[in-house]
């Protein structure tokens, strides 16, 4: 009982940095507007934070390998502190960027050791639970931070989002000096080694999936909020209704994405949901003007986008069974680097088309991921087929 509530410290804590990634897709046009820059250039703040959480979370992990795992994660929530602090003193544009990478270099950095710590807390044949409760925490943040600070900064200021998070990540540092015991460094793998793994084809295509389906969602999600009030007309109220209701749908996709993979079988499932994902951003283009219709597309979307997430990484792991946790790590900064192309081809496309147009945009982008998804499939296909060749010969 006492391992499971250490585990639960962390999941709470996941949701708070969890809050701090997604909660700027929800306030675009305010931070644009009180900062003085486009709405595209105020998308670009996802940009930069997925490129410095892909690139640098890897470097810092494998550079911080021989600290106490509990000193590792109060240094990151300290940087994360930090982060909060110049967001809410921030005084312009490129003061908010540089806040937006210290805020990605120490949510990947905890991220990565809260998974590890839950692992080893939670012990033998319960791994992947604690695991599961961890990335709860982010769904959660998903669901209610998102709805829950555009509510804040509408109703105050956008600011005191941050302002709040960056007293409860204080606070969090303080629990998990007092709760969580010190633990050992680990012997990480070196980042050649992990990086070597991109030289088989099959590891190399699977991971591209996870990288344009990223790019397709986040093409419409960096401007969602602005899509669903600018085109859609919904009123504020409404839009945060809407985004409570995307979080959740989107935690029922992934349950759902993972009874599909061990029911239905990984090619069907993960094929078919990147179709209907792709299908449903093109409806929610042509249909953008009616309320009525957006509305439930917009949660069809939540559940078929967030439902390929699980399907993918049991994908990954059956490629490579004893390699998997570099694999997923891999995989985690794929999806990041999507979501810097996505949030930037989103700005270009809004500049230069229209705001309307970033759900065929992105309906492109998922449905580029179906060619990897194919052909990996098919060279799966083609080594099974050898390998039972092989067997019947013997």
């Amino acid at each position: 009982m006492i391992k499971s509530w250490k585990v639960y410290i962390l999941a709470i804590i996941s949701f708070l940095v969890g809050t701090s990634e997604f909660v700027i897709a929800g306030i675009l046009d305010l931070v644009s507007k009180d900062v003085g820059v486009t709405i595209a250039a105020a998308g670009q703040l996802i940009s930069v934070y997925s490129i410095s959480y892909a690139v640098g979370t890897p470097i810092l992990i494998a550079a911080t390998s021989k600290l106490s795992r509990r000193t590792l994660m109060l240094a990151a929530l300290a940087l994360f502190f930090i982060g909060n602090l110049i967001t809410v003193v921030s005084t312009g544009y490129p003061m908010l960027v540089g806040a937006r990478v210290i805020l990605a270099l120490s949510t990947g950095v905890f991220t990565v050791v809260a998974l590890t710590v839950s692992a080893q807390i939670a012990g033998p044949g319960k791994q992947g639970t604690a695991i599961a409760t961890i990335m709860m925490g982010f769904n959660l943040s998903l669901i209610l931070g998102v709805p829950v600070g555009r509510v804040i900064a509408s109703t105050y200021d956008w600011k005191m989002i941050f302002y709040g998070i960056g007293l409860l990540s204080f606070i969090a540092m303080l629990v998990i000096l007092m709760a969580l015991p010190k633990s050992q460094g680990e012997a990480n793998v070196p980042l050649k080694e992990q990086l070597a793994l991109l030289k088989r084809p099959q590891l190399l295509l699977t991971l591209s999936i996870s990288f344009f389906w990223m790019v397709g969602y986040t093409i419409v999600y960096t401007f969602i909020t602005p899509f669903l009030m600018n085109i859609t007309g919904m009123s504020n109220g409404m839009v945060s209704i809407a985004l409570f209701s995307f979080g959740i749908a989107s935690l029922l996709g992934a349950q759902a994405g993972g009874y599909g993979a061990d029911k239905l079988g990984i090619p069907r499932t993960l094929n078919g949901s990147l179709m209907i994902h792709a299908a449903i951003l093109i409806l929610m283009s042509l249909f953008a003007h009616t309320s009525i219709a957006v509305f439930p597309l917009l949660l069809l979307w939540s559940f078929f986008a967030w439902s390929t997430g699980p399907i993918q990484q049991v994908y990954m792991i059956s490629l490579a069974p004893s390699a998997a946790g570099i694999l997923l790590s891999l995989n985690t900064s794929f999806i990041q680097l999507g979501i810097a192309v996505g949030a930037a081809i989103g700005g270009i496309v809004v500049e230069s088309f229209s705001l309307q147009s970033i759900g065929v945009a992105g309906a492109i982008g998922v449905a580029i991921a179906l060619l990897p998804a194919i052909l990996s499939f098919s060279m799966r296909s083609q080594s099974a087929n050898g390998i039972q060749s092989v067997t019947s010969k013997e």
